[in-house]
């Protein structure tokens, strides 16, 4: 038998940037994400306009900005041109493709942030974000042919939705229950536990995306 899985969470008020369906919000479930080669990240060489700069600290306002890409990812980035993103957004928890860098800035504790335009969103959505903590290169969606690469503990980026948004999420894999594949692809279950939430959800191999292998 199977783990029982928790009582879904508390429905959380819409954010502007959540969507009630993946095309709308900007990043497709995995089953209908493109394969095709990525396209690399394009870069913005405009400063943003004062008005637009979002002050999350008062010991934030005195940062200088600076447009364009920091070293740490254009270190990234001279590895493989066509390289793309996803962001963690501060506001909900969730990955978001990265349609473009807009700035970047040094805060007075000596971390590195960056200012991003989510892939399907206007900016009115821009945020600063955390290099270290929130930047990082984008989820490749599974294959039905994969399944037998995930294994309990795995981290994985997993598509959740629910009554209020549809999103994806850090999650991490607690139990797999391997069952033979028909014409529709990989049928297994995977039991898996939300890193900001901890709650747990069984769930097909299409909502699961992979981190890169290095």
């Amino acid at each position: 038998m199977g783990r029982s899985l928790r009582s879904p969470p508390t429905p959380k008020t819409q954010s502007p940037r959540v969507s009630r369906s993946p095309e709308e919000n900007g990043m497709m479930p995995p089953a209908q994400i493109s394969k095709q080669k990525p396209q690399a990240t394009e870069i913005s060489s405009s400063p943003l306009a004062s008005e637009d700069v979002i002050v999350a600290d008062s010991n934030l306002s005195d940062a200088p900005e600076s447009s364009g890409l920091p070293k740490e990812i254009e270190e990234k980035t001279s590895e493989a041109t066509e390289l793309e993103f996803e962001a963690k957004s501060s506001r909900d928890g969730a990955w978001y493709d990265v349609a473009m860098f807009l700035a970047h800035r040094v805060l007075s504790s000596g971390e590195l942030e960056v200012r991003v335009r989510y892939q399907g969103f206007g900016a009115e959505e821009d945020e600063w974000v955390n290099v270290k903590k929130a930047v990082r290169e984008r989820s490749i969606p599974l294959e039905s042919t994969e399944c037998r690469k995930v294994s309990a503990g795995d981290l994985v980026l997993c598509f959740r939705e629910n009554s209020d948004q549809a999103t994806y999420f850090d999650a991490h894999i607690v139990e797999v229950e391997r069952k033979l594949h028909d014409i529709r692809g990989c049928r297994c279950l995977f039991l898996v536990r939300y890193d900001h939430d901890q709650t747990e959800e069984k769930v097909h191999l299409r909502r699961l995306c992979r981190r890169p292998a290095y």
